[in-house]
């Protein structure tokens, strides 16, 4: 009755995680996802985003330059992946009319000083970039391709500002983007006579805007007057920034119908890449992979079959002991490997990863989490690592008590604390950077408490519970009896070395995501939109095949080789790809970023490097399980006298 009564208690607490789970995705922020009518007239408030720049990497917040304020700012509602991801979202004195142009608004008049005119170069000749949402669509600014035409592409935010040269002179200028024309696409319902926002584009200008007389409230400008119908142009003289030179922001507004309907009016912001080269790129890759897996596969299984049916028509004592090859280590292939504690640790944790993967593909193929959400796919990863942590406790268990241990609790502590801890000290250090560089990147004390508490409050509790559970199962019995002395090992040949043996197997696995991983680090670091989770769910399934096949060819030649220390190495050869992981991003840094301060190197490499960790973990768990699984599947498909 006990085996039944544990899992009744496991079902149910799996459904009190539900639960919470379900509850607390409730509990945070989902903009977008459902549709706004808008009568003619109603007000429309743009909100303001961080400003973000290639060259840096260190976002900032929309109000850290002296740009024209509300009465009151107020942030809106974020949930946990926003303030990770440095979104500062609040609000602006920009507020339009629906259906109802506006011509040469004027928001504000700012002077600067020696500070503020600092800023400001300091922001224009790192090329920031000005972000703004509009119902929950991001600003662009359309560009027309000049090697293709009629070809429109898209890109976040406008830039701060621009420098240049006046005519005849030799001396580079500051010039701010201080007028801005913007753009907003509607959809029409006839019937209602209603509209629903589609499109949010804007022109940004320079101008130094002209007046008669002293400035007040009603002043009217002489380089942009509405009642003139005078609009701004680009042969108007650029607005200069520097010490003690006077700004006045401006704005128009246009509204344009389309037929793109709401359901739709993503994929215009979607469709940023050549979509041709990313899909022929990424087939002609899996393409591959799956060929040279099929081969794989179809060489090991007619291999061991012949090897199995060869050693199982031995009649004698006598041919076993002039056998070689795998079957002679079948007393020593399952002895426990140096350092048990420590595997066992890594592979609970991989577990850990790969369950966060999957169910995250799983949601990201389903659209829950579509570049609308913003922060929501981060949001999701965090959660579910942490409700993964029982699958974590329970893995790392089980394989501790079958190579013997008697000391679970030990052993699920380090698999609560062995990953995140080392991830979260980066962490930290990195986030000391960006708070030193006044970033809103920086997390704040409060989110960084919240984290800490998930981490003890929730995963712990839960690695300790799958633990339990774990361990009070009935230990796996392997197929063969260990010998009490070691077998000694012949010396091998210089391709059965094992570091060398490890880096050729990580190959691979890195060729099967070389080209996805392109796309995703271009996305996160060059501030694109990333959404092709379909192509990614089948990378994913590819890398899982050629993890495992790579991982059981290579220890089948190394059981050949009479050498059974496969533990480790099977953990290790697929593992490495996480080493090609980061000298391609390495590679990447040095030939498609333009980072030049150290900060921001620091930055990167430090995220890379948890990324590149992560995917040690995850794939060294996945190539453990599959040579775990074949070495208990030949051994036990053969006699042993």
């Amino acid at each position: 009755m006990a085996g039944p009564r544990r899992e009744v208690v496991l079902i149910f607490l799996s459904a009190v995680l539900l639960l919470l789970f379900v509850r607390s995705s409730h509990c945070f922020y989902l903009p977008g996802v459902a549709p706004r009518d808008f009568q003619k007239g109603d007000e429309l408030k743009v909100k303001v985003n961080k400003l973000t720049s290639t060259k840096t990497q260190l976002p900032y917040s929309y109000y850290s330059l002296p740009y024209c304020r509300p009465e009151h700012i107020v942030d809106s509602a974020e949930n946990l992946g926003e303030v990770l991801r440095g979104d500062r979202i609040e609000n602006s004195p920009y507020v339009f009319k629906m259906r109802e142009p506006q011509m040469c608004n004027v928001v504000c008049r700012v002077t600067l000083n020696k500070k503020t005119a600092k800023e400001f170069k300091e922001k224009i000749n790192d090329e920031y970039r000005v972000n703004m949402i509009l119902d929950n669509l991001p600003l662009v600014v359309p560009i027309r391709r000049p090697d293709q035409e009629n070809t429109i592409v898209y890109q976040q935010g406008f830039h701060v500002g621009l420098r240049g040269q006046y005519a005849g002179s030799k001396e580079e200028k500051h010039f701010i983007h201080n007028h801005l024309t913007f753009t907003v696409k509607y959809h029409k319902d006839a019937q209602a006579d209603t509209s629903r926002i589609v499109g949010f584009e804007v022109k940004p200008f320079s101008v130094k805007h002209e007046y008669e007389g002293e400035w007040n409230e009603k002043t009217r400008l002489t380089t942009c007057d509405p009642h003139a119908k005078r609009a701004v142009t680009n042969s108007e003289s650029p607005q200069e920034v520097d010490d003690e030179k006077e700004i006045i922001f401006t704005y128009d507004v246009e509204f344009q119908e389309s037929d793109v309907k709401w359901a739709s009016r993503w994929d215009t912001y979607l469709l940023m890449a050549d979509d041709q080269i990313h899909w022929f790129s990424i087939v002609n890759s899996l393409m591959i992979v799956i060929f040279l897996s099929g081969m794989v596969a179809m060489i090991m299984l007619r291999t061991l079959y012949r090897d199995i049916s060869k050693y199982n028509q031995l009649e004698t004592q006598e041919e076993a002991q002039e056998e070689t090859g795998w079957k002679l280590v079948h007393g020593d292939v399952f002895r426990p490997p140096s350092n048990p504690d420590l595997l066992c640790v890594y592979v609970g944790t991989g577990v850990q990863f790969f369950g966060m993967f999957l169910v995250t593909m799983i949601f990201a193929v389903l659209g829950f989490l579509s570049p609308s959400n913003r922060g929501g796919l981060m949001t999701v990863m965090l959660l579910l690592w942490i409700f993964m942590g029982l699958f974590a406790g329970y893995a790392s268990a089980r394989l501790y008590k079958m190579f013997k241990g008697t000391e679970w609790k030990k052993i699920t502590l380090k698999t609560a604390f062995m990953f995140p801890a080392t991830c979260f000290a980066i962490f930290f250090v990195l986030n000391a950077l960006i708070w030193g560089e006044q970033s809103s990147g920086a997390v704040p004390f409060g989110t960084m408490f919240a984290l800490v508490f998930l981490w003890f409050g929730i995963s712990v509790p839960l690695v300790f519970v799958g633990s339990y559970v774990g361990f009070r199962k009935p230990a796996l019995e392997d197929p063969v009896k260990t010998n009490k002395i070691p077998r000694q090992i012949p010396e091998q040949p210089w391709y059965m070395n094992p570091i060398f043996s490890i880096l050729i197997g990580g190959i691979l696995p890195f060729g099967a995501i070389f080209i996805e991983l392109f796309f995703i680090l271009t996305s996160i670091w060059l501030h694109q939109f990333y959404y092709i989770f379909g192509f990614l769910f089948i990378v994913f399934v590819i890398l899982i095949v050629t993890c495992a096949e790579i991982t059981i060819v290579l220890c089948y030649f190394q059981l050949c080789s009479e050498d059974y220390l496969w533990w480790w190495r099977s953990y290790l050869t697929s593992g490495s790809s996480a080493f090609y992981l980061f000298l391609y991003a390495a590679f990447y840094f040095f030939t498609k970023l333009e980072i030049t301060k150290p900060v921001s190197g620091m930055l990167y490499f430090g995220y890379m490097l948890i990324v590149s960790y992560a995917f040690f973990v995850l794939t060294g768990t996945i190539g453990f399980y599959a040579c775990f699984w074949f070495t208990r599947l030949i051994y036990s498909s053969v006699k042993i006298d």
